[in-house]
């Protein structure tokens, strides 16, 4: 593990988050490096089996998970809750924090070079391994995400707004680059995976409707498509350029709420977003004012700038003759 991968300006990270901090950081860096040789290393990309909750592993999942929870042991981290686990494990019996963690998002993109990430969140720890995690999102005391892609970037938040470092190539440490990110106001983009179209809920299809139909619809302006398939990606998107993700529930079998977990993916990306100024629901309410049932379960979730995410709940509230009107006059945009 290299020992350097540590953050140059480290006043801007609370006294009590830096060991924590800098831990992530030295295994991203690792990380960053063994995606960067692609296929001139091992086989990052193969299947090696299925996690707790019944998703196929890549290599570098596995390699991820052990990588972090080997470092964040002297970390004062107590509870460590992994996507790749079943069970939360205890690192450090007078560790402070609990940590939940995806290690590898968007492990799927790994063989096509895609931007892929590590998504955390951090808690007080309780006495009680699940309790210190199935509690209300706004109980979060930090939440981050670092990229992996043309750069290799963290951006956290400690509750005070959200920093944005990047790694240095030549001195593999973590620089500030924008001690203050800000999701734009507005945007033209929106990022859903539009197979998934005939499975939608009325409100969503017609809130996507209304974006096709672009000047000629109701929202008289023309709208782009993204989609990823990266959460950490389009996160990473919409911070720099706004715009409004989507991953509603839909009517598939296994999907009535969604695919996005909880306590290591929705809740860290949605206290970021809102310290940044944006929003984050589940289609209507605010991800911070609920909590997980299990460890792993799943929520809706829409995030982005705070106008469109207002918007797309507002959709959910209009009369069922008018969400069902392909392209109608919507009330909600009556003068």
């Amino acid at each position: 593990m290299s020992g350097n991968a540590l953050i140059i300006s480290p006043q801007t990270i609370p006294d009590r988050f830096v060991s924590v901090i800098s831990g992530l950081c030295r295994v991203a860096a690792d990380l960053s490096l063994t995606i960067a040789r692609g296929s001139l290393g091992q086989s990052l990309g193969a299947a090696v089996g299925q996690n707790a909750d019944g998703d196929g592993q890549k290599a570098l999942d596995v390699l991820a998970d052990e990588a972090f929870s080997a470092v964040l042991k002297d970390c004062s981290v107590r509870w460590y809750a992994s996507e790749e686990q079943e069970e939360v494990i205890e690192l450090d019996p007078s560790g402070t924090f609990a940590l939940a963690i995806d290690p590898l998002d968007g492990s799927s993109n790994i063989d096509v070079n895609v931007s892929i990430g590590t998504i955390f969140s951090i808690y007080e720890a309780y006495e009680d391994p699940i309790q210190s995690f199935l509690r209300k999102a706004s109980d979060q005391i930090a939440a981050g995400y670092f990229i992996y892609g043309p750069q290799t970037a963290l951006v956290v938040t400690f509750g005070a707004g959200v920093l944005h470092f990047t790694l240095h190539p030549e001195s593999r440490c973590f620089e500030l680059a924008n001690s203050s990110v800000n999701v734009p106001a507005r945007s033209s983009e929106y990022a859903i995976n539009a197979s998934n179209y005939r499975h939608w809920s009325q409100p969503v299809r017609a809130f996507i409707d209304d974006c096709i139909a672009g000047s000629e619809g109701p929202r008289d302006k023309e709208f782009n498509m993204r989609w990823i398939a990266s959460l950490v990606a389009e996160t990473h998107r919409i911070m720099s350029r706004g715009g409004v993700f989507l991953y509603p529930s839909d009517g598939r079998a296994g999907y009535e709420n969604g695919r996005l977990r909880m306590v290591y993916e929705c809740a860290p990306i949605a206290m970021l977003i809102e310290q940044a100024g944006g929003g984050a629901t589940d289609g209507c309410d605010a991800i911070l004012g609920q909590s997980a049932a299990s460890l792993h379960a799943r929520t809706p979730f829409v995030f982005g700038s705070l106008e469109k995410v207002e918007r797309v709940a507002a959709y959910h509230d209009l009369p069922e003759n008018e969400v069902s009107a392909l392209f109608g006059s919507r009330g909600l945009f009556r003068a």
